[in-house]
């Protein structure tokens, strides 16, 4: 940064908000008590009242290292490099100096940010890629993580230097270790299975969560001898009721632990000229479709919880336009009053979207999961519109679901006359998608 653009930065310091993304891990849409009261989350709960919830929030890539790389970077998966759970890639990536100047923390801490990161990187050390405070932390329930970003916030009470914190808790991942006084708030007999529950799933390629050659389903219990049990289904009702039992405990804790943090944060003034977001970095299957874990194109795997409050944000607002987890990078960039990145991003600001609640967003958004099984192309992609979802498979077999009409994803249109110029419309879109992102090429067949 030259002298001239520090002392712009300088200018800006007591008028930029502060910045605070808390991205939790493996939170499906449905778990979360703004979508489903049947999820003890009160602290949440109050906030969205006085903030924005985002209804149709979809992750550029429903698994971990992916999904946060996209973040980092403001590109889809295939764009960066980094597929699955490939963090080398991710190394890679940003151990080029261009690619180190895109990533997010770095962008912010050049336009006089001080970048903070607590709590599960999955990506390596933060420190690495752009943050100049923090570091991953482990461990079941968090603590240590909610522990380290309490000091911090102390530490910023009468800064003069706004900040940007990503604050990464690991709740709700497996394995789930939830203490007995938040399983107690779930009694059994009172836990609710899913509306497209399954004891296993229909052998149909869109459900696969394994390699190309041999379909395999991922695991979902959560004991902690969890290497003695079965990899996947058939999975009984007991049995779900009692993953989701302990599911819904530790999110219902890890309320608890946002709800003492945001009061320090109103405590300290630092909410006062804060902007914080919510999101998850991918969902989770409680056993919808006879499914576990995540890895699909599924309203359950690639949807997640999001919302935002804090200054700027109008209250008690509900926003249905199509947004895109992507959409975070350049909405934070804009914040900062940072110049727009000069590669290729999935997203676009949040910003117009606040200010017009009723204006079109995305007219579709969409999502991949590739690189499962080894082969960095293989895997399943989704480009979903207003009401129709489009799956391409693993093995290129083609779903469309009615969301509208079929929330649950359980009655497949594709080639039907009715809807025929539709399916055709979302088909070029994904085509279109594919090659700007450097995925392979479809045929017109496909």
């Amino acid at each position: 940064m030259n002298a001239t653009e520090f002392e712009g930065s300088q200018q800006l310091l007591d008028t930029r908000p502060n910045i605070i993304v808390i991205f939790t891990d493996d939170q499906t849409y449905q778990a979360i008590g703004y979508q489903n009261p049947k999820v003890q989350t009160p602290n949440i709960d109050q906030l969205v009242k006085n903030g924005m919830i985002f209804e149709r929030a979809y992750v550029a890539s429903p698994i971990c290292a992916a999904s946060r790389a996209s973040m980092m970077t403001g590109q889809f998966p295939q764009k960066n490099g980094v597929v699955a759970l490939n963090k080398r890639a991710f190394s890679k990536y940003f151990e080029n100096q261009a690619g180190h100047h895109q990533l997010l923390p770095a962008r912010l801490k050049e336009v006089g940010y001080l970048t903070a990161f607590y709590g599960k990187s999955h990506l390596g050390d933060p420190k690495k890629y752009g943050f100049a405070l923090g570091q991953e932390t482990h461990g079941y329930d968090d603590q240590k993580t909610f522990e380290e970003v309490t000091t911090f916030i102390a530490s910023q009470k009468n800064a003069k230097t706004p900040f940007f914190l990503w604050l990464a808790p690991r709740q709700p991942h497996l394995p789930l270790y939830p203490t007995q006084e938040w399983l107690n708030k779930y009694p059994l007999d009172s836990v609710e299975l899913p509306a497209n529950f399954l004891v296993e799933p229909k052998k149909l390629r869109l459900n696969n969560q394994g390699t190309f050659e041999k379909v395999r389903y991922l695991n979902s219990q959560y004991r902690k001898n969890i290497d003695n049990l079965p990899a996947g289904p058939p999975r009984d009702k007991k049995t779900m009721r009692a993953f989701i039992q302990a599911y819904y405990a530790v999110i219902s804790h890890l309320d608890h632990q946002i709800g003492e943090f945001t009061k320090l944060l109103a405590a300290t003034g630092i909410l006062q000229n804060t902007v914080v977001f919510f999101l998850s970095d991918n969902g989770y299957h409680l056993g919808s479709h006879g499914l576990g874990n995540k890895i699909t194109m599924h309203e359950e795997s690639v949807r997640v919880p999001m919302f935002a409050f804090g200054v700027g944000i109008p209250q008690g607002v509900r926003i249905s336009s199509l947004v895109s987890s992507l959409d975070l990078y350049p909405t934070i960039i804009e914040l900062a009053g940072a110049s727009p990145p000069p590669h290729i991003i999935g997203g676009k600001s949040l910003l117009p979207l606040i200010k017009d609640h009723q204006s079109l967003h995305h007219d579709t958004v969409f999502s991949e999961c590739v690189g499962v099984g080894g082969n960095p192309q293989e895997g399943h992609r989704m480009a979903r519109n207003d009401r129709y979802k489009l799956i391409l498979a693993d093995n290129d077999e083609k779903f469309l679901f009615d969301l509208n009409n079929d929330p649950f994803e359980q009655n497949n249109l594709i080639n039907r006359s009715e809807i025929f110029e539709e399916q055709q419309l979302l088909s070029k879109k994904l085509q279109a998608w594919m090659r700007e992102n450097g995925d392979r090429t479809l045929t017109e067949n496909e």
